[in-house]
């Protein structure tokens, strides 16, 4: 039977919970955005990064967590945690998350300390908007937007008013910092060198 959404309602995630089908979605503040699968470049983006992410954590023996989507990270509003309550639910490319008391079987709860989205041109303006303004609100303290196809990394860092810096960008050839992994630094050649 095919499931049959109002997209102009709100939802919460215990509605979503009841979603059985093979269609992957968000719920920004309640309200749905389809997601397709990711192109190729995309993929390889997201599977270098969390490699490299994945690996410095594992060499440290550090106690952060790194996950790449299909993740389902909840954003909830003044610290709720019931299902029908919460109105975000998104599934970054990568997230790290070093408060593993938000981890669940779920998947996590509350903001995760770094967050990154590769861009599309199918998902360009909402990665840029929506979801830069819910991670800002939800405290997520590192976010980092990649462009394959301008071959550059845009990181923001949330300040102490609760907001995020201009971003800096970095371009091919450039290496990044991460604020959230102390002693890490991304060398944009090795993810966009395909």
């Amino acid at each position: 039977m095919e499931l049959t959404l109002d997209m102009n309602r709100q939802y919460t995630y215990a509605d979503y919970l009841q979603w059985l089908d093979d269609k992957r979605r968000e719920l920004i503040n309640g309200f749905i955005r389809m997601m397709s699968a990711p192109a190729t470049t995309h993929a390889r983006v997201v599977r270098d990064l969390n490699a490299i992410l994945y690996n410095f954590i594992s060499r440290r023996k550090g106690k952060c967590e790194v996950f790449a989507a299909p993740f389902d990270v909840r954003l909830p509003k003044n610290g709720e945690k019931d299902d029908d309550k919460i109105f975000s639910v998104v599934q970054p490319d990568i997230v790290v998350i070093c408060d593993l008391s938000k981890i669940d079987e779920k998947g996590c709860l509350g903001a995760p300390d770094m967050v990154v989205e590769v861009l599309s041109p199918d998902t360009r303006k909402y990665d840029l908007n929506d979801k830069f303004n819910l991670y800002e609100a939800s405290g997520v303290k590192e976010y980092w937007t990649v462009a394959p196809a301008d071959k550059d990394v845009t990181v923001f860092l949330l300040q102490e008013n609760g907001r995020y810096d201009k971003g800096v960008i970095y371009r091919s050839g450039a290496k990044i910092p991460v604020q959230t992994l102390p002693g890490l630094e991304v060398d944009t050649e090795e993810l966009f060198t395909r």
